[in-house]
């Protein structure tokens, strides 16, 4: 039977390239392999479980019968509650009345892109991204796509932004970044910013202005002399153009309770209400009421955020450091010093080489095969996140790392790079 036609949209949308790597994955699996799976932008909650307090909260708010609807914007209690662990862990003030809560942090982006985007307008991001991509075909905008360059640990730079803002409607931008785990300078963020302000000075009253969406999920996840800077902090007279996008899905390894907030313009983040309360894409109401409690735990929270921090910087030092070593001992293989999230941005560069049995690896489609072929070893291309197909850059996550098991992939890696050839 053929398939019947559909809206444009559902024609033409673009699946995932994590999920169709994700069916291989699962494919060796069930065969008996085992894989090294560092493709996961989420947590083994065996290994990374949610604060112990925050799930006695939880537990506590469904035993008190919290399982109706929350209103459309999130319970009282809850945005008062980011307002305060935003204002005193990055300075931030925002009224209850510039918060949205909802079910983690695409609904918030896609109803950001909603309320913001035309037809035809100019939405600016770079790759590699997260999904951008999808956002920007939802609301049928113009892409204005920027390659980011090593050279920048693959964030965007001021002077390749600066031509495209004319015109623009939203510049979409995060930090930390996932796929690289790397963050925004001082400097450069501040040049963006004044780029922002200059340009939506030039624009009328009646005109739009341009937007700049900020995604800092993973802002509290910072190694070493890190420091996360926003926009808002560096220029105050950001605050009516930005739109923060942030929750605790990364922070607390609670992914899977679905809680997010946006902070912005009161008009603009109630516009965006509007639009999510018909998609239905609420927090669950107990969820709300144990993230309220939790949040104000400041000893709890610190006391997590330490060893968690400490836990996950561990598992992207020790890779980073056996790259480095394979560097070293000749491989054509690289890495980027871990900065932030849950992410490591490493290099292998192996098209054009020749296995075995004689087959050249052709292209970095067949490099990813053959590492999870030969190495058992499973990561994301940059291609899966908008980069070149050329691209020999790969994001490897740590959020389901065994730290027993990582000297043995680096083990493995080793053994499938020195079959190759040429």
């Amino acid at each position: 039977m053929p398939s019947q036609k559909l809206s444009k949209l559902a024609e033409t949308l673009i699946g995932s390239e994590i999920v169709k790597l994700g069916a291989d994955i699962k494919a060796k699996m069930m065969q008996g392999n085992k894989i090294y799976n560092f493709t996961i932008g989420d947590f083994d909650s065996a290994i990374f479980p949610i604060p112990k307090e925050f799930e006695n909260e939880i537990v506590n708010a469904y035993r008190k019968f919290n399982t109706t609807y929350p209103p459309a914007d999130g319970i009282l209690e809850l945005r008062n509650a980011v307002a305060e662990f935003i204002d005193k862990r990055q300075g931030l003030h925002f009224e209850n009345n510039e918060i949205l809560i909802a079910a983690g942090g695409r609904p918030l982006i896609y109803t950001a892109y909603r309320a913001i985007v035309d037809k035809g307008e100019k939405v600016i991001y770079a790759v590699p991204s997260w999904n951008n991509n999808h956002y920007v075909h939802f609301t049928e905008g113009e892409h204005v796509v920027i390659e980011s360059k090593k050279e920048n640990n693959f964030m965007p730079a001021a002077d390749q932004i600066k031509p495209h803002l004319k015109g623009a409607s939203l510049l979409a931008l995060c930090s930390p970044l996932n796929p690289t785990g790397t963050t925004f300078t001082k400097e450069e963020l501040e040049a963006i910013c004044d780029m922002v302000i200059e340009e939506n000075e030039q624009r009328g009253d009646d005109e739009k202005k341009l937007y700049l969406l900020y995604d800092q999920i993973y802002w509290t996840l910072t190694y070493g002399q890190t420091v996360h800077y926003n926009p808002i902090s560096l220029r105050p007279a950001m605050k009516q153009y930005t739109i923060f996008i942030d929750g605790i899905s990364k922070a607390f390894a609670a992914t899977g309770v679905r809680v997010g907030w946006a902070l912005g313009p009161a008009d603009l983040i109630n516009k965006m209400k509007a639009i999510n309360s018909h998609l239905g894409a609420w927090a669950p109401m107990a969820e709300q009421k144990a993230t309220a409690e939790y949040l104000l735990q400041t000893t709890a929270v610190d006391n997590y955020f330490t060893h968690f921090k400490s836990e996950i910087s561990e598992r992207l030092q020790r890779i980073y450091e056996g790259f480095q070593l394979l560097k070293k001992e000749g491989f054509p293989v690289d890495a980027i010093a871990p900065q932030a999230a849950i992410y490591l941005t490493i290099q292998i560069d192996l098209a054009g080489k020749t296995t075995k049995d004689g087959k050249q690896l052709k292209d970095q489609t067949e490099v990813t095969a053959y590492l999870l072929e030969e190495a058992k070893l499973a990561i994301v291309p940059f291609t899966a996140f908008g980069a070149s197909a050329k691209s020999t850059w790969y994001r490897l996550s740590v959020g389901t790392c065994k730290k027993e098991e990582i000297d043995e992939m680096l083990g493995k890696l080793k053994e499938a790079l020195q079959k190759l050839s040429g």
